[in-house]
């Protein structure tokens, strides 16, 4: 994967920590900032880094907005950026 786009799906997720986002957004994307983290700095083969990145996707499936213009932003721009690392590295059939 590439590392520099993980790293963007992390500071991307960073940032809406800095806005004002509804409770249970700020839940799902806590979790996913530090997961999304782990991939970017961590050592991990391939196929986890994969796992990471896909879960990172699904926690942020959970919720539709988190009520600050600017945090949507950085989410819709780190769903973009999760699922084209996951199309990339789409294992072969």
């Amino acid at each position: 994967m590439d590392e520099d786009r993980l790293h963007a799906l992390h500071e991307h997720l960073e940032a809406t920590g800095e806005r004002p986002v509804e409770r249970t957004a700020s839940r799902w994307l806590g979790e996913a900032e530090a997961i999304a983290l782990d991939a970017a700095i961590t050592d991990l083969a391939p196929a986890v880094r994969r796992e990471r990145v896909a879960k990172v996707a699904e926690l942020l499936e959970e919720f539709d907005s988190t009520g600050d213009e600017k945090a949507d932003e950085h989410v819709d721009a780190a769903r973009s950026l999760a699922a084209d690392l996951l199309a990339e590295s789409e294992p072969d059939s």
